[in-house]
Formats: structure tokens, sequence, C-alpha cells
């Protein structure tokens, strides 16, 4: 019987979660290697231990401050407390699912389904996440907060022209000042990597694969700092009509990242009528990717898991509080903790 291990009774999730996993998942494990991919144990547990969960506020403890009085034998020294900052957190829930008819096998001569699309799904899960971190950047570069906006203005660097050597240096020291070493990848287009390689200024990580053969990865590094090419990057027009492009710098810890799992993350059914048979492949997951320092409000989501569009809406992003009801009252975790910053350029 073609694809019989595709039965739905005889699929085993487990070892095709093992397989999945195991196929190299080239931009996650370098993202995960440049170290801006931090996970929090605090996450993990309010989302794993309460049921149904899919969206926590977590708490953050404050950082001291207040300043030191003269110790001269008459000045009172005076006492300051700490206080509590919250931190909005969301699940972001996606599923897909692929059919494949039982002729197709018979077909091609009995391709082997199963490495094909374990291969495929790695990579397609891959491409997922890198879209949603991409629509939560879109999202905290829209803030529009009063400390929300300082952050935009303050992390966003502009150039009158092509990125040139100098202008990741800037950029991350106008965001981030004595702390720009936190800085360890970039995301940007191709026109803008394209340009940077023009100038010789990228350079090529290299794979060595179980026999020992060395190869370029289609990754590179900038000043030591890992490049990762997106067309899907923002752009815009430029008053001189020039396509102006968006670029991202993360640093080390710039992005909380848990991975929350759902109840069945493959499933396969079986149904022998349709096209003559033919198998079903479901996959699902639960991902928290969240700003360190920035909070998710909430405040525009229709349902328990946010859209792309919903997680690019800037009303839903605050910078770190602690949670007065006004601005006013409220103390603002310092944006120069904060390792993201934005370029924009014309190449």
């Amino acid at each position: 019987m073609p694809n019989a291990k595709f039965d739905a009774k005889s699929f085993n999730p487990q070892a095709f979660k093992y397989r999945a996993d195991r196929i190299p998942r080239t931009r996650l494990n370098e993202m995960r290697k440049s170290r801006i991919l931090a996970g929090n144990p605090d996450i993990r547990s309010v989302f794993t231990t309460q049921d149904g969960t899919g969206y926590a506020r977590i708490a953050m403890r404050g950082l001291l401050d207040g300043d030191a009085v003269n110790y001269d034998g008459k000045t009172d020294i005076t006492a300051t407390s700490t206080k509590t900052f919250e931190q909005g957190v969301v699940v972001v829930g996606r599923a897909k699912a692929w059919v494949e008819k039982d002729f197709s096998h018979d077909i091609t001569g009995g391709i082997d389904f199963m490495d094909n699309v374990a291969a495929q799904v790695a990579e397609y899960w891959q491409d997922v996440d890198q879209d949603t971190l991409l629509a939560v950047l879109r999202g905290v570069f829209s803030m529009t907060s009063a400390k929300g906006v300082e952050f935009v203005k303050k992390h966003t660097f502009t150039v009158d022209g092509p990125m040139e050597a100098t202008t990741l240096n800037s950029a991350t020291a106008q965001a981030c000042g004595d702390r720009k070493k936190k800085f360890t990848m970039i995301f940007m287009h191709s026109a803008v990597a394209t340009n940077l390689e023009n100038l010789n200024l990228l350079t090529a990580l290299k794979y060595t694969d179980k026999e020992g053969v060395t190869r370029d990865l289609t990754l590179y590094t900038w000043n030591g700092k890992l490049v990762i090419t997106d067309d899907g990057m923002p752009t815009e027009q430029g008053e001189d009509g020039s396509t102006v492009y968006t670029s991202y710098a993360l640093g080390e810890g710039a992005i909380e990242y848990e991975d929350i799992g759902a109840k069945v993350p493959y499933e396969m059914a079986r149904d022998p009528k349709t096209n003559g048979g033919q198998d079903t492949l479901y996959t699902r997951q639960r991902k928290v990717f969240s700003p360190k320092g920035i909070s998710y409000e909430k405040k525009v989501q229709a349902s328990l898991s946010p859209t792309d569009a919903e997680l690019e809406n800037g009303e839903n992003w605050d910078l770190v509080h602690s949670g007065e009801a006004t601005e006013a009252e409220r103390s603002y975790i310092a944006d120069k903790v904060i390792a993201i910053c934005r370029i924009k350029s014309k190449g």
C-alpha cells in the first residue's frame, strides 16, 4: 500500500519532530550563536504552568538609583527604594498543513516523502520565525507613547546615501553609547548587503560538513557582527525618489526567546478517498519573541495569538515601565540598555 507508513495510526510525531529538528536551521542557529536570542525562565514558567495562558506580565526588579549624599558628619543619609517594572509578553501561535497524494508517490517511483517534508518543514518554520521577529521589530519602531517615540528617535540612525564602513559603529554608539559592544548581528536587505560586499566589508562564514569539506555559507559578518540578508526588510521611497532601506542591528540578549510548544506539534491525517488517497501533515507551534526592555501592551489584538499585522502595530508596544496609570507617574527603563537600533540608508 503506497505511503503505508503515513497512516495516521502509524505516524510517530516524536520521531518526526526529531527528524525535523535535526535538519540544520542555519539562520536561527546563527542567531543563537550570536547570542541575540536569550532564554528567560520566568517567561517559560508563566506560560507552561498556567493552562491556556497566551499573555502575561512579568515583574522585573528595578535598579538602584538616586544620588549619594555628602558623608561629613552633619548631613542626614536619605533612603530610596527600588521600583518593580512590568513587561508584557505574548505567545505567538502559528499553524500550517501540507497534503501529499498517494498517486504522487506512485508516479515518481516512490520518492521518500518523510525526508523531503522533514527537510522543508525545518526551513519553513525558520522563515516563519524570522518573519515574526521582523514584525516585532517593525512594531517596536512604530511605538506611539512619548517615551516610545524618544526611543525610536535615538535608536534610529539615518544615512544620506549608501552605508559606509563607519555606519554600523556610529549607529550603535548613538543608540547605546558605551554599551555598543553588546551588538552582535544586523538584518539587512540584499541591496544593502551587495553594496557592502562590493566595498569588501563583508566576510563569508564557513561551514565544514561531516566529510570535512569546507564551504562558504550564504551568511556573512560585518566588523565581526553576523549579517542576515532578507528582502522582506522594510523599504520606502525617499523625497528624491530613491529607495530607502531599513536595517536592524541587535545586541547580545536583545530578544528573549522561548519555544512554549503545542500539545500536538506534528500529526498526520489519512484520507483514503480524496484524490485516490492522500495524507496531510499538520504542524503547530507557539513561541515567544520578546525584545528585552520593551513591553507588549496588547492594546490591539483580536484573538489569543497576535497576527503579524498586530505585532507591527506600534500601539501594542512601549518601553518597560513601573505600571502607574499615567506616563507622568511612571519610571521607565533606561533606553541605552536596549541593544536594538535601526539604520536607514539608500543602499
